[in-house]
């Protein structure tokens, strides 16, 4: 395909609703992941793309960090994987004409749909100070631009770097390299948005913040108990997993708001049984639970593990695991049972069987995983709830034992290597002390800002130059309009892009965009070809190999981009040699080998086919490196989220055509939803309640305690069977009703499911 795919600007006035599915997958994903990838990408193409897609000596799929098994199918990628390689690979091209026909102003009014759907950005672009277009610039100028005012600021903490989830582990390590030589540590990342909460949990009681799985532990558990997430949508070859599980004799609970169509039912797509058949019953037990109840459920199951231990000695709690690598045992069952079944009730809006079944369930099964997402990292409390996930698991020995541990499921496909590389404002000192050592440099060591902090920064002053490697922050931040506003308050924004977002509309005084290689693309340097490496949501590392030319010649790769920036910038201020980083990425991979533990020897171990699995105590030893050696069992007081009468909790969510901010399509059929996204997801009951009907336009109005007016106007209510109390509505649109200072304990992550809103009948309605 050579030609723009016909797309006027939308709007959600052909809007179709229809039930929810039952299941999810089946022909129907394949339809709609292979019609587009032909049509789009055309035949040849796309064969050479989808049977390299997560293959070994292959490219490792942007759409999320689902680990791959040890043995590939031929089709080892889902649906959102061939729509994320089709969005990527798709050879339309944004012209030259186009920046002088759209001005800035032009470009705001425009949605995220369109604007991805403009094609690939080629060329490097600058818009001047005082324009209100970007114009065409050499790489050269663009680089001598950004130099230029980097060396001018008052001080390195006046820049923040920000860094997509995507990016890979060789172009994130020359990236912070590069940050802290320039002198600051304000690195925030995707991660602070996502699963923040879980890193500051595990790493306090466990010492490591990342699965405690491997992928085959999932086909040898007795039990899964998912909570907070939507895998037939977020990480659908996650079902291909829990099917095999439930083959193995597994069972599964799901913990969610809503009825998800892949925790329902999955008709696996490469299985007869999937085809014609009606295909795999995906949870055993439905747990729909209220905004916010997580914490107050895992408390209660807690508690009744200790009370079956107390009427049977020795029969349930893993005493001896208990003895030797844990502590605050003692404490935490002393809390565990003054837990109150009436506050837990109110909180989790269940029964006392359904908490009574799910606790009998915990009990007679030797080995579980817990799984979750952002439905558990994104509250107030998110990080005590995932502190009583690991409580939970400790009683009864469920880490470092085959079939069992905490499973947090990571979206971006390298957030986790990101952090791994060095893509955090907070490192430790051990790894700047490697930095120090291998580069013959002092890094900074104060603290930098994170994405939450750097918004502030940005409203006060503090930070005049924001540069982002990838990503769509003002989009993919909470608070919407005071982060855009924050934004056009700085003097230079920077974006590293393959295509256009609102990001590139929303910007500083001057701008730039840096356009870049995909990862589906060939990579050829001084040296020749190059690939890169990622880390999936289980710490292995493995390459990733583009497979087709790149879609324009001037493309330059996101490593190249950081040492020309690094060179421009710094000159020999440090004693780095940038340009081999930009030559052969081995020299990246040398110089982390000698940084990052458990690196070692990694230009070799990353060209095995199978890659390398990182170490993880305790995953792989039972040893635990806290502060004091040892497993904690956590005290957490409960909170319950409060409900005012009248008012709903609403969650932010994806649709099924979405990854991220990025938007397919304006379709969700999981959901029922066609040619629209303005809707708002309320149950029947609550509608009665609040004098509302299916299919009003609505305005939706956030309660906090600010005088700043946060709303969505001009919704449609869809009647959806969502837990009572409960409502919710697409991200990012919905990210407007997200404050910024509703930020979870601890992490710093905003707060986007359980927004304490107001729905009341559109005052103006906009539609016909």
């Amino acid at each position: 395909m050579t030609e723009k795919p016909p797309v006027d600007d939308v709007t959600d006035d052909r809007l179709e609703v229809g039930p929810p599915r039952e299941w999810a997958a089946g022909v129907p994903g394949v339809l709609h992941s292979m019609e587009p990838a032909i049509k789009q990408l055309g035949l040849t193409r796309t064969i050479k793309l989808m049977t390299s897609l997560n293959q070994k000596d292959g490219f490792d799929c942007m759409s999320c960090a689902w680990p791959d098994p040890d043995h590939r199918k031929v089709a080892e990628f889902c649906e959102n994987g061939a729509k994320a390689v089709t969005w990527e690979a798709n050879p339309v091209l944004v012209p030259d004409s186009f920046w002088a026909e759209h001005s800035i102003d032009d470009l705001l009014g425009k949605s995220e749909y369109w604007l991805g759907m403009q094609g690939r950005i080629t060329k490097p672009v600058h818009k001047p100070v005082g324009s209100d277009h970007y114009e065409e610039v050499s790489w050269a100028q663009a680089f001598e631009i950004i130099a230029a005012k980097l060396t001018s600021l008052r001080s390195p903490d006046e820049a923040s770097f920000y860094t997509s989830g995507r990016t890979s582990n060789e172009a994130a390590f020359a990236y912070q390299l590069f940050v802290r030589a320039f002198g600051t540590n304000n690195l925030p990342d995707c991660s602070n948005m996502c699963h923040e909460s879980t890193g500051t949990a595990m790493n306090e009681v466990v010492g490591v913040g990342k699965s405690t799985i491997a992928y085959d532990d999932f086909e040898k558990a007795d039990l899964i108990i998912v909570m907070g997430q939507n895998p037939g949508t977020n990480h659908p070859r996650m079902l291909t997993a829990l099917e095999d599980a439930k083959r193995n004799g597994a069972a599964i609970v799901a913990v969610n708001p809503l009825p998800e169509a892949g925790l329902r039912r999955y008709k696996n797509p490469q299985r007869a049984k999937g085809i014609i058949g009606k295909g795999t019953e995906i949870a055993d037990q439905f747990l729909q639970i209220r905004l916010g109840g997580d914490m107050a459920l895992l408390q209660a199951v807690s508690k009744r593990v200790l009370a079956a231990e107390a009427a049977a000695p020795g029969t349930v709690l893993d005493r001896a695991f208990i003895d030797e690598y844990c502590e605050g045992f003692e404490a935490f069952a002393e809390h565990a049972a003054e837990v109150d079944d009436d506050e837990v009730l109110l909180a989790t809006g269940l029964s006392l069987a359904e908490i009574d079944e799910l606790a009998d369930r915990y009990i007679h099964s030797d080995r579980v995983i817990i799984t979750w997402a952002m439905g558990i990292t994104q509250h107030r409390k998110a990080v005590e709830t995932i502190k009583e996930i690991l409580n939970l698991l400790l009683l009864r020995g469920n880490i470092g034992k085959p079939g069992a541990g905490a499973s947090p499921i990571r979206g971006h496909s390298n957030v986790q290597g990101d952090r791994t590389m060095g893509i955090w404002e907070q490192m430790s000192d051990t790894f700047l002390d490697a930095i120090r050592d291998e580069f013959h440099f002092e890094p900074p060591r104060k603290h930098g800002v994170d994405a939450l902090k750097g918004i502030k920064a940005m409203q006060s002053g503090d930070i005049r130059f924001w540069m982002g490697m990838g990503g769509n922050l003002v989009a993919a931040i909470s608070d919407t309009q005071l982060a855009e506003k924050a934004m056009r308050g700085t003097e230079m924004t920077v974006q590293v892009s393959t295509k256009l977002n609102r990001s590139h509309a929303v910007v500083g005084a001057e701008a730039l965009i840096l356009p870049t290689l995909g990862r589906t693309e060939i990579d050829i340097q001084k040296s020749g070809p190059q690939f890169v490496s990622v880390e999936d949501t289980v710490c292995s590392v493995h390459g990733s190999h583009g497979q087709v030319p790149p879609v324009a010649p001037e493309l330059l790769s996101e490593v190249a981009i950081v040492a020309r920036l690094a060179l421009a910038t710094l000159g020999d201020r440090v004693p780095v040699d940038w340009q081999s980083f930009e030559d052969d990425y081995d020299s990246v991979r040398d110089h982390i080998s000698r940084v990052v533990p458990g690196f070692e020897r990694y230009s070799e171990r990353v060209r095995s086919r199978d890659g390398f699995v990182l170490p993880n105590g305790p995953r792989d030893s039972r040893t635990f490196p806290t502060t004091s050696g040892r497993a904690v069992l956590t005290v957490n007081d409960l909170e319950p989220v409060e409900r005012p009468e009248g008012r709903l909790l609403l969650q932010t969510l994806r649709s099924h055509d979405q990854y991220n901010t990025t938007i397919y399509s304006l379709n969700d059929r999981y959901r029922g939803i066609k040619k629209g996204r303005e809707v708002v997801f309320i149950n029947p009951d609550d509608l009665v309640e609040l004098g509302l009907v299916d299919g009003q336009r609505v305005d939706v109005f956030t309660e906090w305690t600010d005088d700043v007016e946060r709303v969505l106007r001009d919704y449609r209510v869809v009647a959806y069977p969502t837990a009572r109390g409960c409502a919710a509505a697409y991200f990012p649109e919905a990210n407007v009703l997200v404050p910024l200072d509703s930020a979870a304990i601890g992490s710093n992550t905003p707060v986007s499911k359980a927004v304490l809103v107001r729905v009341v009948p559109a005052a103006v309605s906009t539609r016909v």
